[in-house]
């Protein structure tokens, strides 16, 4: 274990300065490589320039705030994992966080042991999302791991396929990633959560909801008649790849639920 966490190299983003060592001391007691900054503008450059495993990043912050540093990256391609720090506990922030791509979030004042088991939380998401496969097909989309990004296949005005790059926020894409991973299988809201936002998320599970409207804006033909997010009612959500595959085991199924319903009827 301490010859993996010696691997990483955190940057650590604060402008509090005793917090910023505090950090950096734990950190590299811990088995982390770090450096470190003060300033927004200067985070940007450094997670550009030295490509940290992770970046502790503070919100508030002198130059570009800790939510336009995020943003930039994500612009850029960089999908380095990002823990936000602040000492806001409102829900609306911490989304706002998760929308312009962090992966997580942290709360102050916190423990170093809370600390230390959300950076492995989130390296060890990042390590799993290197594994299976790499591309999903579903529908008129293609999802692609590696650059990460959704393409969609779109009919042009002379008749010709051609694939659009379809935007997606970090979160989002996380999201549909493990969608992807489990076709076919129910995904509570506890679960996705869990493995998207993270088991120290304290959002309410509707926030799940949110994001599901969202890709469904974006993967549906008709996101109100959906064919690949399904709703699991009073559970989640199932995905299903192939919508053909998946309706007739559904409906065959619904169909014997409601052979049974009617046998238990006709015994009373």
């Amino acid at each position: 274990m301490e010859n993996m966490k010696q691997k990483h190299k955190i940057l650590v983003v604060e402008d509090d300065e005793a917090l910023m060592l505090g950090l950096v001391e734990n950190l590299r007691y811990a088995g982390y490589e770090t450096e470190s900054t003060s300033n927004g503008d200067e985070a940007l450059t450094l997670a550009l320039e030295r490509k940290p495993d992770l970046i502790l990043l503070d919100i508030m912050l002198p130059g570009k705030s800790g939510y336009e540093v995020c943003r930039s990256l994500r612009e850029r391609g960089v999908n380095v994992p990002v823990v936000m720090l602040t000492a806001r506990q409102d829900e609306f922030d911490k989304l706002h966080g998760f929308e312009v791509g962090a992966d997580d979030y942290i709360t102050k004042p916190f423990s170093v042991k809370e600390l230390l088991a959300r950076i492995n939380a989130v390296l060890r998401r990042a390590e799993g999302m290197k594994s299976g496969p790499r591309r999903y097909s579903f529908g008129d989309c293609m999802l692609d791991l590696d650059a990460r990004v959704l393409l969609r296949k779109q009919t042009s005005a002379d008749g010709k396929d051609e694939w659009k790059e379809i935007k997606l926020t970090r979160t989002e894409f996380e999201l549909l990633a493990y969608f992807c991973k489990n076709d076919g299988r129910v995904i509570s809201r506890e679960e996705a959560m869990n493995e998207v936002w993270g088991l120290e998320y304290y959002g309410t599970q509707r926030s799940v909801d949110t994001f599901v409207a969202g890709l469904r804006a974006k993967i549906e033909k008709d996101p109100s008649n959906p064919v690949h997010i399904l709703t699991a009612y009073g559970v989640g959500y199932k995905f299903f790849a192939n919508p053909a595959g998946k309706s007739t085991s559904d409906d065959a199924v619904r169909e014997k639920e409601k052979q049974d319903i009617v046998k238990r009827r006709q015994k009373k």
